[in-house]
């Protein structure tokens, strides 16, 4: 039985969070107030409405729907400028040591992601050739913790939501995981990711043997 392995893209294949805290930093500046990178911590896992909402909250800033429309796209401009320029450099550590791994053995492999620029993002780090479905939020209209965009990951690549495997950095995503009754594990901190299946800091801890024994399971 083959296994399905679902990766999430910003904060578990590369670091683009830093780019997202520079662009709504320079919009909330523009908007007249501070935004620091404790804030940026709820935007984790989020959508970009659903993030924008929160800034302008934290803002204390009303807008219309015209002014909202068009702080989406500006911020996202803004970002596209910033992840112009990455390259492998940007992958974080033995991500590509898994994916070998389950690519070798034929496991089918799939992003499930709520950015909307995750395509691109992966052809400029050069790994876009491992996943055999890209679900992101062009896909998807609701953000995680529903597991929609897991499920609809699990049926691309056909297998059953409970024979997969997702790896996750955010509250949400684990939560989504869980929802979608397939296992889930938390990259980063285990007090925050406490209710993941399993919890690593970094793919750097996580062995071949380990990925064997998830593959091996019933």
């Amino acid at each position: 039985m083959k296994k399905g392995f679902i990766f999430d893209l910003d904060g578990v294949i590369v670091d683009t969070a830093k780019y997202h805290y520079l662009a709504w930093k320079n919009l909330a500046n523009e908007l007249g107030f501070e935004f620091t990178k404790e804030q940026n911590e709820l935007f984790k896992g989020v959508s970009r409405k659903r993030c924008l909402e929160i800034l302008l909250e934290i803002g204390k800033v009303e807008a219309t729907q015209e002014q909202f429309d068009t702080w989406m796209i500006e911020k996202n401009v803004d970002y596209l400028k910033y992840i112009e320029n990455m390259d492998a450099s940007e992958i974080l550590p033995d991500v590509p040591k898994i994916l070998d791994y389950l690519k070798d053995r034929k496991h089918p492999i799939a992003l499930g992601s709520a950015s909307k620029n995750a395509q691109p993002i992966l052809e400029k780090v050069g790994l876009l050739s491992y996943f055999d479905a890209i679900v992101d939020g062009n896909n998807v209209t609701k953000a995680k913790p529903d597991p929609e965009v897991f499920l609809l990951a699990a049926e691309q690549l056909g297998v059953n939501s409970q024979d997969c495997v997702v790896f996750e950095d955010a509250v949400a995503g684990v939560q989504a995981a869980n929802s979608a009754k397939m296992i889930s594990i938390g990259i980063g901190d285990d007090k925050v990711l406490s209710e993941a299946a399993y919890n690593f800091n970094d793919f750097t801890e996580i062995e071949t043997s380990f990925i064997q024994d998830l593959i091996n399971k019933n």
